[in-house]
Formats: structure tokens, C-alpha cells, sequence
């Protein structure tokens, strides 16, 4: 099923819109790393459509 997210970064606040998998529970969208090279402080929210 493919859903809308909003990803925040808790770092600099940058925010991405992307289109994901939703499998098993987990979202899959193939984002590695914002502009500020954080990797790992995000949140995931889950957009309605």
C-alpha cells in the first residue's frame, strides 16, 4: 500500500513530503539523510490521502 509522509527532521527542522510503503507495519520511502547529514533523529508522520 502506498501512503503520503511527512518527515521531520529533529536536527534542523527541515521537513520532506514523500510518497512510502506501508509493509508489515513499517514505512519504507528510501530517505537516507537530510541536508544537515543527520541520519538517524526524525519523525515519521503518516499523511492522510
Amino acid at each position: 500500500m502506498r501512503i503520503k509522509v511527512k518527515i521531520v527532521c529533529k536536527n534542523c527542522g527541515e521537513r520532506f513530503i514523500l510518497r512510502g510503503k506501508k509493509e508489515h507495519g513499517n514505512i519504507e520511502t528510501g530517505f537516507k539523510q537530510c541536508v544537515c547529514d543527520n541520519r538517524e533523529r526524525f519523525e515519521i508522520i503518516e499523511e492522510a490521502e
